[in-house]
């Protein structure tokens, strides 16, 4: 069990929070693979689900991602080589996906504002 909620938002908020304070992203890769799967929203859709720690990552090591691991993206190669090509492609970001598997599903380059924004 993560510490993940049903509440969308602030499991949002808290991947905003805890990348901007650790400089990493997680994703669930194995080999060259990267786990993406269809969106909960939008019907042709792909959805590449990112976590803001290694452990809630983690806990999708399950069933069809078994043989899959959490490997970290530090935020600067997320900025200057996933935003751009994840967004030419259309699939959006699955964020901090709870044990239910339900997140907030963005577009790339709107999460690549909210990790880059300054708190006022």
């Amino acid at each position: 069990m993560s510490q993940l909620t049903a509440d969308l938002k602030a499991n949002y908020q808290l991947l905003v929070d805890e990348a901007r304070e650790s400089g990493l992203l997680w994703g669930l890769q194995f080999g060259e693979d990267w786990v993406v799967c269809d969106s909960n929203e939008f019907s042709d859709t792909d959805v590449l689900p990112l976590w803001s720690n290694e452990a809630a990552a983690k806990t999708h090591c399950v069933e069809e991602w078994a043989e899959y691991q959490p490997v970290a993206i530090d935020l600067e190669t997320f900025f200057e080589e996933w935003v751009n090509d994840l967004g030419e492609d259309g699939v959006l970001i699955g964020t901090n996906w709870n044990d239910d598997l339900d997140g907030l599903e963005v577009e790339p380059h709107e999460l690549a504002k909210d990790l880059a924004a300054v708190d006022e």
